[in-house]
């Protein structure tokens, strides 16, 4: 039995319809985050790189008043493995730097290097891909950077793509 002509005039149709909301046959990308800028290496790690390294959990408050588990790794190592000053070589002008987290969306957020390291304000700043247990979803990831002790979420950075380090004073 052949299908009806209007059926084969929708196929294109819905293939640009599934096209737009990202949902073609094709497979998308892995994932990838950039470490990139005044560092020793330029780093792209996918979420098996990130699974590999040492690994923590923070929780913060959902805007429904529940706590919410972000899993990942310490923002500190990632830098430490692009090689950023890190511990007793952050001094002088290690400390005139800072980092840039970029979004997918275009989002934008700074960080002192300083702010990461037990000797000043020992952040735990978390490179996350995993919520209660589960990968990130939709907008939310596939990274997702958290500040557990920052008082408004501002600087926790879905759909993360990029971290750039920059030294002011070379």
């Amino acid at each position: 039995m052949k299908p009806p002509a209007f059926l084969k005039s929708l196929v294109p149709c819905l293939f640009l319809v599934l096209a737009a909301h990202g949902q073609t046959t094709e497979q998308a990308a892995p994932a990838r985050l950039t470490i990139l800028g005044d560092v020793a290496s330029r780093l792209e790690l996918d979420a098996d790189d990130l699974a590999k390294m040492p690994r923590m959990t923070v929780t913060i408050p959902d805007p429904d008043g529940t706590k919410v588990a972000y899993e990942g790794v310490p923002l500190r190592d990632i830098l430490k493995r692009a090689g950023a000053p890190a511990e007793k070589q952050l001094r002088g002008k290690a400390l005139a730097s800072y980092i840039l987290a970029k979004a997918h969306d275009g989002y934008q957020v700074v960080f002192t290097l300083a702010e990461m390291e037990p000797e000043f304000a020992d952040e735990p700043i978390v490179v996350a891909d995993k919520r209660d247990g589960k990968p990130l979803f939709g907008y939310q990831g596939p990274f997702r950077l958290i500040c557990p002790n920052d008082k408004a979420g501002a600087r926790s950075v879905r759909m993360l793509e990029s971290i750039e380090f920059v030294q002011l004073k070379k």
